[in-house]
């Protein structure tokens, strides 16, 4: 749902200073009704051609946006997902205020004079979660209905066009898992779902994960066996969780969304329902807590691997840690694009030294024997993964540097993790991740064939044809 909503809102992605962000949501302004919302994605100070002015720790004030935008609250989501920036008519819908606490996992920057600068990191995000509310209650059901809807089919058009076959989804309450098994037993989901629960209470997963367990309904479309959680924030926005201090916010080691404590009930609950468990951890910290919880709740276990536990990113380990991956049986699921997008400011983040010790680490957990995936990280990333199989096999950077070549795999290697292993992490290595009879007709056709063309020309390869279920549902123009 994510991935269709951010093809409704401002694309800032492309962005090169604060100035043009601004300018942007002013051209928006003038064509948005009095009061009516404005929404976009993708900023990354971090990729900024030069620090906003005037700024607090690296990040914009939002003066110059209010002003620009005095009748709409606008809403700017961090390329990571992991912080919003609001102008001041958001800041006064969500009763924002000058002593308004930072909330547990989260922060509210402020500037000199003790106002908020307009960033909201991390849980703090949750502060206009109310205003939003207010705002979905008074559309019809009919109305939301078709909403969810369209985000289904503009998310579906996306995925099918780079190729998508089988699609992760990291994180869905119950009530849009109604609604994708109605779609799929309608035969309109247009890519297989692998579907993680996320933002329900303990209570009611206690009480709903058994009705809503699913392998493969639908003639395979719709799988839900998993919980997601999130230990901690994401690097560009020093929100994850770090065993020592950023080297560019000296103050700070990030922030804990999950105490480990509240993660080791979750895992329990996963054990009793017969569900995997797949935790958001980047920072070295958080990957070490979660391995820790996982090793805690498993201890009874005998074949801890049969349970396909994950940490989703995996992004920064401490070394100590890369063996333990393996011993406990748990999936690294990376995303190589990272590789291209955020290894040119990484350094500034952890330092130079820490930076190449710990950043996507692929050749040393796959050679200690960990089933390292691949995927795209979207929509913090374009849903595309073509790129990320490059930075897999590449690991150039955006500015063209080699970020750690010693960590680089295989194009054999990076296929794999795209592929079987992905299959392998959704518990449908049987029926998917390979052209092998018995199993669904799913296959994409490049223009180029990535595992034979020199490196560089990889990111130029397009998805000629998609087919799901032995159906062509997507052909790119041109093609015969």
């Amino acid at each position: 749902m994510a991935l269709g909503a951010s093809k409704l809102e401002l694309d800032l992605t492309t962005a090169r200073t604060w100035d043009e962000i601004v300018a942007r949501v002013a051209a928006a302004a003038r064509k948005t009704p009095r009061g009516a919302w404005i929404e976009g994605f993708g900023w990354h100070q971090e990729k900024w051609e030069h620090p906003p002015s005037p700024a607090v720790e690296g990040n914009p004030v939002h003066a110059s946006l209010s002003a620009v935008s005095p009748n709409n609250p606008v809403v700017l989501s961090h390329a990571s997902g992991h912080a919003v920036f609001v102008n001041a008519a958001m800041l006064r819908l969500a009763g924002i205020t000058n002593a308004t606490p930072n909330p547990s996992g989260g922060e509210i920057p402020h500037d000199a004079s003790g106002a908020p600068t307009g960033l909201l990191r991390e849980s703090a995000q949750h502060l206009i979660d109310a205003a939003r509310t207010r705002v979905e209650s008074t559309r019809s059901r009919a109305e939301r209905e078709a909403h969810a809807h369209r985000l289904v089919e503009l998310a579906g058009q996306d995925a099918l066009s780079k190729g998508i076959t089988s699609f992760h989804d990291a994180g869905t309450p119950f009530a849009t898992i109604d609604l994708y098994r109605r779609l799929a037993s309608e035969g309109k989901l247009p890519v297989r779902l692998y579907v993680m629960v996320r933002y329900e209470s303990m209570a009611r997963m206690d009480s709903l994960l058994d009705r809503y367990r699913m392998d493969g309904y639908s003639r395979g479309f719709l799988t839900v066996r998993t919980i997601k959680r999130q230990i901690d924030g994401a690097l560009g926005s020093n929100g994850a969780w770090l065993l020592e201090p950023y080297a560019d916010l000296p103050r700070s080691t990030g922030l804990a969304l999950e105490q480990p404590s509240s993660l080791q009930q979750v895992a329990a609950l996963a054990l009793k329902h017969g569900f995997q468990l797949a935790t958001h951890a980047i920072g070295d910290r958080a990957n070490r807590e979660v391995l820790d919880v996982y090793e805690r709740a498993t201890a009874g276990v005998a074949d801890r691997a049969s349970l396909r536990w994950r940490i989703e990113h995996a992004q920064h380990i401490a070394p100590p840690d890369i063996p333990r991956f393996a011993k406990l049986g748990v999936i690294a699921s990376m995303q190589g694009i990272h590789t291209i997008s955020d290894a040119p400011w990484i350094p500034t983040k952890l330092g130079v030294e820490r930076a190449e010790r710990e950043s996507y680490l692929f050749r040393s957990l796959w050679d200690a024997g960990v089933v390292v995936t691949n995927g795209t990280d979207t929509p913090v990333e374009d849903v595309n993964p073509i790129p990320s199989f490059y930075g897999m096999v590449s690991r150039v950077a955006k500015d063209g540097r080699v970020f750690v070549p010693s960590q680089r795999l295989t194009r054999a290697e990076a296929l794999r993790a795209y592929t079987l292993n992905n299959a392998f992490a959704s518990f449908s290595e049987r029926s998917l991740g390979s052209l092998t009879p018995g199993k669904y007709a799913d296959v994409v056709v490049l223009s180029k064939d990535i595992m034979t063309i020199p490196e560089q020309e990889i990111p130029t390869a397009r998805a000629d044809y998609t087919i799901v279920a032995g159906e062509v549902r997507y052909r790119r123009e041109s093609t015969p």
